[in-house]
């Protein structure tokens, strides 16, 4: 079995620790500073860890922090994150392609889908992403799937308004 790792950060007794649980906001670091609090008391690893709802192992990861960089080092830290499959200078051509629409000839489409962009996407940034991605990334830029109602060309607005006069004439009255 290997040897218990001790607190070497001397900076803070256990009293201190606890004085600065209640001031933290986080329920995570008042966790942590309540374990090493303990732990300082003279209870053993298990212990502490049990009564502060943690593993010993995670404890130990904790200590490690502390000794390294203090109270500051009981914070959690949050990754960056995946890098976004597209950079922004290829976003903001896709955007532009969007925007611009389909040329039917080539792209053998009259209006842009999410399936028809997906391949698009693929031919020309060699990246493979889902259909849903694609319409992930049109919100990202602000760009909606509304389209304008199609109308045909020759249609004739003023026979369109004296069918809607005629229609409005005819209809019974409401009771």
């Amino acid at each position: 079995m290997s040897q218990a790792l001790a607190i070497t950060n001397h900076d803070h007794t256990a009293a201190d620790l606890r004085r600065l649980m209640s001031r933290q906001r986080d329920g995570d670091v008042v966790r942590r500073l309540s374990a090493l609090a303990l732990v300082l008391e003279g209870k053993s690893r298990a212990e502490a860890a049990a009564l502060s709802g943690m593993q010993r192992q995670i404890l130990r990861d904790w200590v490690r922090r502390y000794n390294a960089e203090g109270v500051s080092g009981l914070t959690s830290r949050v990754g960056s994150g995946r890098r976004p499959e597209l950079s922004e200078a290829q976003m903001q051509e896709l955007k532009a392609l969007v925007i611009k629409g389909p040329d039917p000839e080539t792209d053998k489409v009259v209006r842009w889908r999410c399936v028809d962009l997906k391949a698009l996407v693929a031919r020309r940034f060699s990246v493979e992403v889902h259909e849903r991605t694609i319409g992930k990334w049109l919100r990202q830029l602000g760009l909606t799937r509304l389209q304008p109602r199609p109308f045909h060309p020759k249609k004739d607005a003023a026979a369109q308004e004296t069918f809607k006069k005629r229609a409005r004439c005819a209809a019974p009255p409401v009771a």
